[in-house]
């Protein structure tokens, strides 16, 4: 079919997706030869807040029965640019907008977005191709060593049992029952995630804090007592990395604890903290009114928020010898940034530039759980993919669109979901997504998919509600092929720790549960050590390749990653139903690709055959780039 414009379709536009300041982009639409044009259409292309431009566009070529028309927009400033077309005929002006997820339609629709990012843009080659795996560190293992200087309020758990949810009297939840998990544990373990490929690890934090989650920092230059110390986190660095393993810390930088050196509300430390007097030298990071009252995160006062752009809280956190540079020295491969969103743009360019002045490999990973490329938060338009804040994000719009699609919906709407994440960031971004279907903000994915919606589900009914072994078989059934795609789509697939063996869990605190060792479903874990085997196996491929979507029936979704330069190319098929499915390759979807090796999955003469709930990997050269 033919169209005015398709925004995904390099015959339209070239290049795809997002571009660097100062690079030519090559636009292209289609009109009707028998369109009388009372002069040549125009590009329309604007920023927020800043006036059109319009870019005469000139006859490229005549074809069946349509006029080409193309011009080419050299940008000037970095951020996103919005852009339709228009023409007059006959004196009436009409336009060419986005119909749907990339097609032009006539005098209707919304703005095509064009994000331009800073030319100097790239992001920390280690992740790419790899696999990450999160570690929520009081669940992971308990290496049974004694810590020293461990606060005695603190309620110790049998492994295993259900972390506690109830509230006090009060109303409120203390989250201070601890299962024992420490850098040890984690220490310990690496040739178990050695052996799932696993090339990054992603800490919850690991700072002193007075609660399970660690969220409400205590001190930022000390590991938690319970955990071990500075020194075992620094061993842990080195010895993950002897077997090709980073390691990312999690940074909670728009609040610290109550019960920290710096709030001190509750008179623990000897230090003269906010809360207590005006002479504090932390008493500038936070907000305070009337008699003892604080701007505290989302309402919740163990939680004090502090002024991020404070001079002296900016340099105890990005100074030279601030807080970052600190754990970077001690070996950390980055920060994944809490709420990166209520972080404001000049703390998060402060943030970059001391993280890439340590090491330009160091990379920023924020959680944002929206298009990250056009959020807007707090009235201002967001610019953390433009090359000045962070490299990556987590990729909530991917888990959302791979947990519909395993529950049903369309075929081509995961298409649409996904290529239009791939449009908006800059490839460089893609290429390190942090990509996931469980994490510990959410219910894991096996439970999703298994089980009842739990939205409108008390904790009470989240605590006696384990899935059903229907539940379960159905949820780890679904599970398997949301992992398919979150191992071969653009970008990092990211592991919550447990998901590979089975762990179950609806919301905070079920997610985060005791991993089960000795009791872990061995057959998830073997399919998921096969999914990253693949992934390893074409790395080249994986890393940076691009994507074309190429089969897209009822219950098949097919897709190629291929790499532009060579043409080489793994095609990744998934039957989602409970029936076999075949799909020809001598379908015209395969008309580009000179199949070589299949690598997983059965093949039938010219036929691939997939069971109910399979896959299929099958190696392959590109002829020619053709379009997305």
């Amino acid at each position: 079919m033919l169209y005015f414009y398709n925004s995904w379709d390099e015959n339209y536009k070239h290049p795809f997706g997002a571009l660097r300041r100062g690079h030519g982009c090559h636009f292209t639409i289609r009109l009707p030869r028998e369109t009388q044009l009372d002069y040549a259409p125009v590009l329309v292309v604007f920023r927020t807040g800043f006036k059109e431009r319009f870019l005469p566009m000139n006859v490229k070529a005549h074809e069946d029965g349509y006029v080409l028309y193309t011009t080419t927009f050299f940008p000037k400033y970095d951020g996103i640019h919005y852009y339709y077309f228009s023409y007059t005929s006959g004196g009436v002006r009409h336009y060419i907008k986005r119909g749907d997820a990339c097609h032009g339609t006539l005098d209707q629709g919304e703005m095509f977005q064009l994000t331009v990012f800073n030319e100097m843009y790239h992001t920390p080659d280690f992740l790419k191709g790899g696999v990450m795996y999160q570690i929520f560190p009081d669940r992971f293992c308990n290496s049974g060593i004694y810590h020293d200087h461990v606060p005695n309020d603190r309620v110790m758990r049998p492994w295993g049992e259900l972390p506690y949810y109830k509230p006090d009297q009060n109303g409120h939840v203390w989250n201070n029952d601890y299962f024992g998990g420490d850098l040890e544990g984690i220490r310990s373990k690496l040739d178990y995630l050695q052996s799932l490929g696993v090339t990054c690890i992603y800490l919850n934090p690991i700072f002193e804090s007075h609660e399970n989650h660690r969220y409400n920092t205590a001190n930022y230059r000390n590991v938690d007592p319970l955990l071990g110390t500075n020194e075992d986190f620094a061993v842990l660095c080195a010895d993950a990395k002897k077997r090709g393993i980073s390691v990312v810390l999690d940074g909670v930088f728009s609040h610290t604890g109550a019960d920290s050196i710096y709030f001190n509300k509750f008179g623990r430390y000897k230090t003269l903290g906010a809360y207590q007097s005006e002479k504090s030298p932390y008493y500038a990071w936070y907000h305070f009114w009337g008699d003892k009252e604080y701007e505290s995160w989302w309402g919740i006062d163990t939680l004090p928020n502090v002024n991020e752009n404070d001079p002296g809280y900016t340099k105890y956190i990005c100074g030279e010898d601030g807080v970052l540079a600190y754990w970077l020295e001690q070996g950390a491969a980055g920060f994944r940034l809490d709420v990166a969103d209520e972080l404001p743009d000049e703390f998060l360019d402060n943030l970059r530039k001391r993280v890439k002045a340590f090491d330009p490999e160091k990379i920023v990973i924020g959680e944002v759980w929206e298009d990250a490329s056009n959020k807007e938060a707090y009235g201002a338009k967001r610019r953390y993919l433009l090359g000045d804040q962070l490299d990556s994000v987590m990729n909530y719009p991917f888990r959302e669109a791979i947990i519909a699609y395993m529950k049903g919906e369309a075929a081509t709407t995961f298409r649409d979901r996904i290529m239009v994440i791939l449009e908006n960031y800059p490839k460089c971004t893609v290429d390190v997504l942090m990509n996931f279907v469980s994490t510990h903000d959410i219910e894991r994915a096996i439970n999703r998919l298994g089980g009842q919606p739990c939205d409108d589900k008390s904790k009470d009914w989240m605590a006696s509600h384990p899935l059903s072994p229907e539940e379960y078989a159905r949820g780890k059934a679904l599970l398997k092929g949301a992992m398919v795609l979150q191992f071969f789509l653009p970008g990092v697939p990211s592991i919550y720790y447990g998901d590979e063996v089975g762990l179950q869990g609806w919301k905070d605190p079920f997610n985060r549960c005791c991993f089960p060792w000795g009791q872990e479903d061995t057959d998830l874990l073997e399919y998921t050590k096969q999914l990253s085997h693949i992934r390893h196996q074409f790395t080249a491929v994986f890393a940076e390749g691009a994507i074309e979507f190429l089969v897209l029936e009822k219950n098949v979704i097919g897709f190629s990653r291929f790499d532009r330069t060579s043409g080489n190319s793994v095609l990744v098929l998934m039957n989602r139903s409970s029936e076999t499915a075949m799909v020809s390759l001598r379908d015209k979807c395969f008309e580009h690709y000179a199949l070589t090796t299949v690598v997983s999955g059965i093949c039938d003469g010219d036929a691939i055959i997939l069971p109910a709930g399979s896959y299929a990997i099958i190696s392959a050269v590109r002829a020619h780039s053709g379009t997305f």
